[in-house]
């Protein structure tokens, strides 16, 4: 039976690119099991619906991504934190957001982003359907979460509790969700009336363009563009007013949105809006065109980064990872990169410490390990944070270690 589209369930018929199999990218392993607890590796395949332009995966039954032991902790990334902080100043002068505002966000991590709005005396609350993120979140920040996933169920009772949100922000977690109109029907029962929800983004005109394939992976079910994104909340009585472009994650979108009878406006933001829908018609988002030549580039990623790791074997160098993000497990388990190539990678989160990359079984070290071993290359897996981790790192060279990614093509440097 073929899949159908996830917002308007259509058939799925149109592959965008196929990955094989996967395991989940954030299922870390305990190395105590490796000898005896096998792995399960599902499809991984994106389409596009060619009746409302949405890319998704195919529908495969993987375990919850988010459980107790969920090991993405947000306030880990300081170039991620000074992002939420000027988020944060911005809508609090944006949208006048004084000490009777109420700030709801949902998958709200480890309280990195709301901990701001707090500090500014505005009223705050999380929904995260982690335990130990959300638990993080109130011992280290003081920030307050629900424990649930959000959607029109949570939505209504925080409805009938009075919560009236002037913002909701819903960062990274539209395209996290299997049922994209139940979580988007649950935001209008708690948007205030004139009341703002951005949403952030990779943006995929960015990911089709750029050759961003290891942005693909099981925790994100939609892969969005803002055509696709207008029909989902449209279709939900909500309107998009403003966007901005964004550098985060390769190249992301924040949307702004208000109930439909709203009268909240923005004409700096409005020229933003109309301008990546230029872009986005132009690219060919709203045909097939602009979709079916990026099933190739991964191809071409996998071979050059391959043939670099195994000549430097061969040369005697050697070279570890920086990093342990989904992203880069769906590119090594693609390229089929294991410790033979890769023996190591690193971390600062120590909830990743310890454990082994899903998949290629890659162990994952503080990375004071690097500055331990010298290697002569380090591959950063999270390319989109590039910068933040060459000045971390900036001492490799002192031994003349060098620099490594792989996407959106290979550099070194």
């Amino acid at each position: 039976m073929a899949s159908k589209c996830r917002f308007c369930r259509m058939p799925l018929k149109h592959v965008v690119v196929d990955l094989g199999l996967s395991p989940v990218s954030n299922h870390f392993r305990d190395p105590e099991g490796i000898d005896h607890e096998g792995q399960t590796f599902f499809p991984l395949k994106a389409m596009v619906c060619h009746g409302c332009w949405l890319v998704q995966l195919t529908e495969v039954r993987t375990p919850p991504h988010f459980d107790e032991d969920y090991a993405y902790f947000s306030s880990f990334s300081a170039s991620w934190l000074a992002h939420a902080e000027r988020y944060a100043l911005q809508m609090q002068d944006r949208l006048d957001l004084g000490p009777d505002a109420f700030v709801l966000e949902i998958a709200s991590n480890d309280g990195y982003l709301l901990q701001y709005f707090r500090n500014m005396g505005i009223r705050v609350l999380g929904v995260e359907p982690s335990a130990n993120v959300a638990g993080y979140a109130k011992e280290h920040f003081g920030v307050e979460s629900i424990v649930d996933f959000f959607g029109k169920a949570l939505g209504r009772k925080l409805q009938q509790k009075g919560i009236s949100a002037d913002l909701i922000v819903c960062n990274n977690v539209l395209a996290h969700v299997p049922d994209i109109n139940d979580f988007v029907a649950g935001i209008g029962l708690v948007l205030a009336p004139d009341g703002t929800v951005t949403f952030e983004f990779p943006h995929v005109l960015r990911m089709l363009d750029l050759g961003q394939f290891d942005t693909v992976y099981h925790e994100h079910f939609s892969y969005l563009s803002l055509l696709s994104v207008e029909k989902v909340l449209g279709a939900h009585g909500l309107t998009v007013y403003g966007v901005e472009e964004l550098s985060t994650h390769g190249g992301s979108l924040r949307v702004f949105a208000r109930h439909k009878d709203s009268d909240v406006n923005d004409p700096a933001l409005a020229a933003s809006h109309a301008k990546v829908r230029r872009d986005e018609a132009n690219f060919g988002l709203d045909s097939l065109t602009g979709y079916l030549e990026f099933s190739q580039r991964p191809a071409t990623c996998k071979t050059d980064l391959l043939s670099f790791l195994i000549e430097a074997r061969r040369q005697g160098k050697t070279i570890c990872g920086y990093g342990a993000p989904a992203k880069g497990n769906t590119m090594l388990n693609y390229c089929g990169i294991g410790p033979e190539l890769l023996p190591y990678t690193t971390d600062l989160n120590p909830q990743k410490q310890g454990k082994l990359l899903p998949g290629v079984n890659i162990p994952v070290h503080d990375p004071g390990v690097i500055r331990q071993r010298c290697p002569d290359y380090v591959l950063i897996l999270p390319w989109n944070l590039r910068d933040e981790i060459v000045l971390q790192m900036a001492d490799i060279r002192n031994w003349g270690g060098q620099f490594v990614v792989a996407v959106p093509e290979l550099e070194i440097f």
